[in-house]
């Protein structure tokens, strides 16, 4: 297998032009024939470049509105054939097909237009075929054939054919095929995604999955494993999609949160009310909403202040001089928000380390998205847990009924409840939370964990009762049994939340009739494991 092999023909056919002139002039500077088809050929034409129509190759014009025109042996062939076997060279020659070194090719937008909302036949008639052929072809033949697919090759490309007299290296050649391959899966799979939607399948009987790389990172969750960060394509906004003004890389852990945080923070409109979410270890230590983004971090801030630090900062609202000033009062691993004053990015400039994330809005957090979780063997594939319920969906159970503003806090800790890990209990008091179970092997134990961070933060604040005094508590689901809500009951707690469908939730509701507590049903849970 020859190592270096000269570029000495290229054939450029791309849907994204950007570049296009730049690399054809640089290739025809270095005496490589261009061939090319439709726009591609005017584009480089109109520069005043010599361009070869694939028509001319072929012998056929380009019909059917462009579905076909490089489906043919003259392409193929010269795309497939290997140059140092003696049948493939003479079969060449018999029928007058030439050597295609180089293959500069990118797709139909197909993602981009189901991205616009186009419809049906839109989608379809914006699905590549000639282009994915030709691409597995010179993949497959990197032997002696470069396949480009992406315009941020461009330069590696020319900087290569440069440094080896107008020639590629194996190595060189086997990377692009890989970036080739991969091109074509990840948009097979946007096709195939995409159609089990239109059709929609809840489950078809194969699944594809994609990524186009982000960023390579130091190190995973621990540090001896290896982690790279992988984006969607999609325009939801958060961690993948947002702008870092300032602070070192990223971890895995620090995505992995800044996302938790921020979809959670997501849950209040920001229209109505400031919310600030403080996120350690994928779980809130602290949410709260208020007037102000300055009130609700305060809020957020006093419900577990050891927890908060080294934490993640996310805001439904853009962050501002005052707001920002407080959370550098202690160390803060990532703030993540829509948007910042100019005044507020000034306060961070100061703090080097602390990482500024600023996005073009909050997710949309009832818009129905696909969630995946690798087990060993497969994939865990399921809908994003878009469940919401309003006041109207509650059903009270108890024989008292909780107040409005018990109410307020009822749905507030139910909102916080759904981004805690189960069994998840969270004690709310004035829109904000006082005490965060999470993560425990029985709901008892997280309603203790809860009452017993929220009776720490009393005496930090040397406050005279526990802020789970009075407290609304959600429960992610039901309770099995009435300890663990009479474990929040011995808190303090006055009302209750929670999905009902116990066997014994007769007993449980006579639990919270003895102990004066008014309780709701929402018939839906919040597991998150």
């Amino acid at each position: 297998m020859t190592d270096l092999h000269p570029v000495r023909r290229a054939l450029l056919s791309v849907s994204d032009k950007t570049g296009l002139i730049e690399l054809g002039k640089a290739l025809s500077e270095r005496g490589v024939e261009l061939l090319s088809t439709g726009g591609s050929a005017k584009a480089l034409r109109d520069a005043g470049l010599t361009v070869k129509d694939v028509a001319d190759v072929t012998g056929f014009p380009e019909m059917m509105d462009g579905r076909v025109k490089t489906l043919h042996p003259g392409v193929h062939g010269g795309l497939l054939a290997l140059r140092d076997n003696d049948a493939h060279v003479a079969a060449m020659k018999e029928h007058g097909i030439g050597e295609i070194d180089l293959l500069v090719v990118n797709l139909y937008p197909f993602e981009a237009t189901v991205a616009k909302g186009a419809d049906y036949g839109t989608c379809i008639e914006n699905i590549d075929i000639g282009g994915p052929a030709m691409i597995r072809a010179a993949a497959k033949n990197h032997a002696f054939v470069n396949v480009v697919v992406d315009v941020e090759d461009y330069a590696e490309l020319l900087g290569e054919l440069d440094q080896n007299n107008g020639a590629t290296g194996l190595g060189f050649r086997k990377n692009l095929a890989q970036k080739a391959y991969a091109r074509t899966a990840a948009y097979d799979s946007a096709v195939s995604n995409w159609m089990a939607n239109a059709l929609e399948l809840a489950a078809p009987k194969r699944r594809a999955f994609a990524g186009d790389l982000k960023q390579t990172l130091r190190y995973g969750e621990n540090s001896h494993q290896s982690a790279a960060f992988y984006t969607d394509g999609s325009d939801r906004p958060g961690v993948a999609t947002a702008v870092q003004l300032q602070g070192k890389e990223l971890s895995y852990n620090n995505i992995n949160d800044t996302d938790a945080a921020y979809e959670l923070v997501a849950e209040f409109d920001p229209t109505e009310t400031a919310a600030v979410a403080i996120i350690k270890h994928a779980n809130p230590c602290g949410v709260a909403r208020g007037a102000t983004l300055t009130e609700a971090y305060q809020k957020a801030f006093d419900c577990d202040r050891t927890s908060a630090f080294g934490g993640i900062v996310a805001l439904n609202q853009p962050l501002d001089a005052e707001t920002a000033t407080q959370i550098v009062e202690i160390f803060t691993e990532v703030v993540i928000a829509p948007g910042a004053s100019d005044e507020a990015k000034a306060i961070f400039a100061a703090k080097k380390n602390l990482r500024l994330l600023l996005t073009d809005g909050l997710p949309n957090t009832r818009a129905p998205i696909v969630a995946y979780k690798q087990v060993s063997g497969g994939m865990l594939v399921q809908d994003k847990d878009v469940g919401y319920v309003a006041m109207d969906d509650l059903k009270v159970v108890t024989k008292k009924a909780p107040t409005d503003e018990q109410m307020q806090d009822l749905l507030f800790a139910w909102k916080v409840a759904k981004h805690v890990k189960s069994n998840a209990i969270v004690y709310v008091k004035g829109s904000a939370t006082v005490g965060v179970g999470a993560g425990q092997m029985s709901r008892l134990d997280s309603a203790n964990v809860a009452a017993s961070k929220a009776q720490r933060m009393a005496d930090v604040l040397e406050m005279p009762e526990s802020p789970a005094k009075g407290s609304a508590v959600a429960s992610d689901a039901f309770f099995p049994f009435a300890d663990g809500l009479l474990e929040a009951a011995a808190a303090g707690a006055s009302c209750v939340i929670q999905p009902g469908g116990s066997m014994r939730d007769n007993e449980v509701i006579a639990a919270a009739d003895e102990a004066g507590l008014a309780m709701v049903f929402t018939g839906m849970r919040h597991f998150r494991h």
